[in-house]
């Protein structure tokens, strides 16, 4: 990639001054172009979909998406440099495959020495299972993002009914409508706090606060019956995990 031109790079903070910095900095390293700079994780989407960037230079803590929900909702790999205020998801940054972890304020040396190793280290961004493995207990989601062609909506998990496996995506049914999210379930499943979420059934998992009534319906076989009346088959490892959580 470097050898056929620069590497093209998306900023994204929260912060003007920061992104300011950042792209003096740039300007001042050569074999790098910066291609956008981002206020906001769902500008950071967009800007990847829209410049092809090689690598981002990303905040963590934001507004409405923070870094780590940004790379979940990214479709294609790039390079990940962390830059941020705060040590604490430095683990959790590198878990993730970043390249690097730069604390702010960020001296010119020390950028310049993570974009040396992006430019022999650029490699594939970790897909969403590897997303969903660097969740550790305490951590759990606390929404779920799902992208729509150029919208994204938040899912607090609060609100979630639901989710239903389709192949290698899932069906997330909150407030009565349902949104695709290309994720396997039990990807997702490890993400969720397991003291909400159990996995009734193969193909679905089951927000406990929804239940309002288990029926027998075969001999081995459940149903769950939700609060709106939606019915769940819920099979004899599923009413186990129920048992022990209710």
């Amino acid at each position: 990639m470097g050898d056929e031109g620069p590497i093209r790079v998306v900023v994204v903070d929260d912060e003007a001054p920061a992104r300011l910095m950042l792209a003096d900095y740039l300007a001042e390293i050569p074999g790098f172009e910066l291609v956008a700079e981002c206020a906001n994780g769902f500008e950071a989407v967009k800007a990847v979909a829209e410049h092809d960037p090689d690598l981002l230079l990303l905040d963590i803590q934001m507004p409405k998406l923070d870094g780590f929900e940004v790379l979940e909702l990214l479709e294609r790999e790039l390079a990940v440099v962390f830059v941020t205020a705060h040590d604490e998801h430095a683990l959790r940054a590198f878990e993730v495959h970043a390249v690097d972890y730069l604390l702010k304020p960020v001296a010119r040396e020390r950028l310049e020495e993570a974009l040396v190793r992006a430019r022999f280290r650029v490699g594939p961004r970790p897909r969403a299972a590897e997303l969903a493995a660097s969740a550790r207990p305490g951590q759990w989601l606390e929404r779920v993002l799902v992208r729509d062609g150029t919208r994204v909506h938040v899912i607090p998990v609060a609100a979630v009914d639901y989710v239903e496996a389709r192949d290698d995506a899932v069906e997330v049914r909150a407030g009565g409508a349902s949104h695709r999210k290309q994720e396997r379930l039990g990807d997702l499943e490890r993400r969720l706090d397991p003291a909400r979420f159990v996995r009734v059934h193969r193909s679905y998992l089951l927000n406990v606060d929804r239940l309002r009534r288990l029926e027998l319906y075969a001999k081995d076989s459940r149903v769950a019956i939700l609060a709106d009346g939606t019915r769940l088959p819920v099979s004899r490892a599923g009413y186990e995990r129920l048992r022990e959580l209710l």
